[in-house]
């Protein structure tokens, strides 16, 4: 999975190819908010990498509860990419890492991306980050 917290994709300083980076290359869905800059960030991601399922999910609002995702995501057993808005993902990340939302465990900024990897055991890692130079 990889999530972002919506703002400006354009400032990433993404690799030449951003492919590489794991996750970009496998993830075939990206799930937004529907707020308009989620929708932008997730329409030009699309095209970047090539993705053609972009859809508009329930509960990626800034305050939506971060359970409903974690929920759904334990039932995904494919990559997925989420654009979505502070503090929701910041709440999502630490759900999934260390079971506790409260707990900022990344930090994010405006524009940043994360991506987390589930392995076998049903555990959460960061994988990698990007932030807005």
């Amino acid at each position: 999975m990889v999530v972002s917290a919506q703002n400006s994709v354009e400032s990433w300083a993404l690799p030449t190819s951003p492919q590489t980076l794991k996750g970009f290359n496998k993830a075939n869905k990206i799930f937004h908010s529907g707020k308009l800059r989620a929708k932008q960030t997730a329409e030009i991601l699309a095209e970047k990498l090539s993705i053609e399922q972009v859809t508009e999910a329930e509960k990626l609002a800034p305050n939506a509860d971060p359970k409903v995702w974690e929920d759904r995501l334990s039932g995904i057993d494919e990559d997925v990419i989420l654009v979505g808005h502070l503090p929701h993902m910041s709440k999502l990340s630490g759900s999934l890492l260390c079971g506790d939302e409260e707990k900022e465990t990344v930090a994010f900024r405006m524009g940043g991306i994360v991506c987390l990897e589930r392995n076998g055991d049903g555990h959460w890692t960061v994988q990698w980050m990007i932030t807005p130079e």
